[in-house]
């Protein structure tokens, strides 16, 4: 019941910041991917990381960065999910708006983060986080294949 509201409230918090329509659209499976970031939040949000795109049986790594509202704290990110909608490899880099919550307190930390392209492609995320941050917002992400 917990979860539910708070998907809720992220999803409130989304659409009147004018992000993410597709989330509600049919997604299909297409591929999953891994992402380690660090994060740095003081109302303002900031991050960089690295990650792993599984498409068609290939692995593709990528660089992330980005910028975002709401959190505070300092904390490493990694995050597991699946890819949906994405049909050709060219679809996956470029600019990504992202909705997220969690929470990271030591080495115990966890949270969820949902992504959308202007292509329609849309990664969903279970987050494991380590550091002392709370996250609740949207950001601004930017891939790009190395």
């Amino acid at each position: 019941m917990v979860d539910r509201s708070r998907r809720r409230l992220l999803a409130g918090a989304v659409l009147t910041l004018g992000g993410l329509p597709a989330l509600a659209q049919q997604r299909v499976k297409s591929g999953t991917v891994t992402i380690e970031q660090l994060q740095v939040a003081f109302i303002g949000s900031g991050g960089v990381g690295e990650g792993t795109l599984h498409f068609q049986g290939r692995s593709h790594r990528f660089s992330v960065g980005g910028l975002g509202v709401g959190g505070f704290g300092i904390s490493k990110m990694e995050a597991t999910g699946d890819v949906y909608n994405l049909h050709e490899l060219s679809q996956f880099p470029g600019a990504y708006g992202a909705a997220r919550y969690g929470a990271a307190f030591g080495d115990k930390g966890g949270g969820e983060l949902w992504l959308e392209n202007p292509q329609g492609v849309i990664m969903s995320l279970k987050a494991r986080r380590k550091g002392l941050a709370v996250s609740l917002g949207a950001d601004a992400m930017v891939i790009a294949f190395k």
